[in-house]
């Protein structure tokens, strides 16, 4: 009877309502706007009631589904309001009756950690990016249920530096929508164009493509580079092309919202450097069926040479400008490539898996019996 007992309790958990609370930063609204924006819509085509606690004076509506509640915090933008603004934010969490709290970024792991120790509710932390030994996160032993990766990489480097956790990491791949056309080399007649995001974490393979990217003019390509970029970032760009002299070849475009939309624009997408976070404009570029040249290293989950992305070594200006001479002279080989990396993603990276894997690992988290006082 007790067993039977047992069963009914996890049964009635893994039954109950779950009423996430989404904890992001400044950083989630702009790399990984896509990535809230499928999550917010995902949960609210289940008919999830969630909250997503957000920085002041950030235009989240445009990037989240209506029907998630928006939380400013802090509530009062002002020093020494700190206590004051935890106080705010765990009065409007605890009104909301969330069961599960969802930390979107490293950055706010420590308030995730704090929420949930005040709430008595489990907590899952996300984590986009390599660690170090130095500088580690804090996660809370009885409540931290979950850390989510989008990358075996990322996974394999937590697992590493927090053994301890090792049975609570869990891999969930961020969802894309693929189009159904592939972007590259389509209009013969348009000038072909290859597009980049800056800064990298390694700027020497950025200053490798810019290399690169003179050799092929001197060569007589007629192309196009567009460089993604934010305003602080503006006056180094423009010294670096006046030095280069490829004023003329290379047009700087801030990151709009939607990013799609440059990303389908182009006939290349670039990434001159290894990423120490997983890149979310990769994951755009490849489904939006633009092919990319790329390079391994840090997070570097998606290239894989000859079936998602054409290989460089980015210490290697001689290296890039072969691969990207390669597919301006072989338009169908690139496409070939492009569509490769649509079909990998249709089965590694839908929408509806990230969606249905998130939501298993929030009904598991209410199934943990916590009790006050538990840190």
């Amino acid at each position: 009877m007790a067993g039977k007992g047992g069963n009914g309790i996890a049964e009635a958990a893994v039954n109950k309502q779950v009423r996430p609370v989404l904890i992001a930063s400044e950083r989630t609204a702009g790399e990984y706007a896509v990535f809230l924006h499928h999550l917010s819509v995902g949960l609210a085509d289940e008919s999830i009631s969630a909250m997503l606690v957000y920085p002041p004076d950030l235009d989240v509506e445009a990037v989240i589904s209506p029907s998630v509640e928006v939380v400013r915090h802090p509530a009062i933008n002002l020093p020494l309001m700190g206590h004051k603004n935890r106080k705010i934010l765990i009065e409007t969490l605890a009104e909301f009756k969330p069961t599960v709290l969802h930390c979107l970024c490293e950055t706010r792991a420590q308030l995730a950690r704090f929420a949930a120790g005040r709430l008595n509710l489990p907590y899952i932390q996300m984590v986009n990016s390599l660690r170090r030994r130095t500088g580690r996160l804090t996660f809370s032993p009885k409540r931290c249920v979950k850390i989510i990766t989008p990358a075996a990489s990322i996974k394999a480097n937590l697992t590493k530096i927090y053994p301890k956790f090792a049975e609570r990491i869990e891999q969930i791949n961020i969802g894309s929508f693929v189009e159904k056309r592939i972007a590259c080399f389509s209009k013969p007649t348009r000038v072909r164009s290859m597009v980049t995001v800056c800064p990298w974490d390694d700027t020497a393979g950025f200053v490798n493509l810019l290399k690169a990217a003179k050799h092929l003019l001197l060569d007589e390509y007629d192309f196009m580079l567009v460089v993604m970029s934010g305003e602080s970032e503006e006056k180094q760009l423009r010294k670096l092309l006046a030095e280069f002299e490829l004023s003329q070849a290379v047009v700087s475009v801030p990151r709009l919202k939607p990013h799609r939309a440059v990303l389908a624009g182009g006939d290349i997408f670039i990434q001159p450097g290894p990423r120490k976070a997983f890149d979310i404009m990769l994951l755009e570029a490849m489904s939006a069926g633009t092919v990319v040249a790329g390079c391994r290293g840090g997070v570097d989950d998606l290239i894989i040479e000859g079936q998602t992305a054409a290989v460089f070594v980015p210490k290697d200006e001689l290296s890039i400008y072969k691969t990207l001479k390669d597919l301006l002279d072989r338009p169908d080989l690139a496409r070939q490539l492009a569509k490769s990396a649509q079909d990998y993603l249709k089965k590694n990276h839908t929408v509806s898996n990230m969606i249905s894997s998130t939501l298993a690992v929030y009904r598991q988290a209410q199934m943990l019996p916590l009790s006050v006082g538990d840190s």
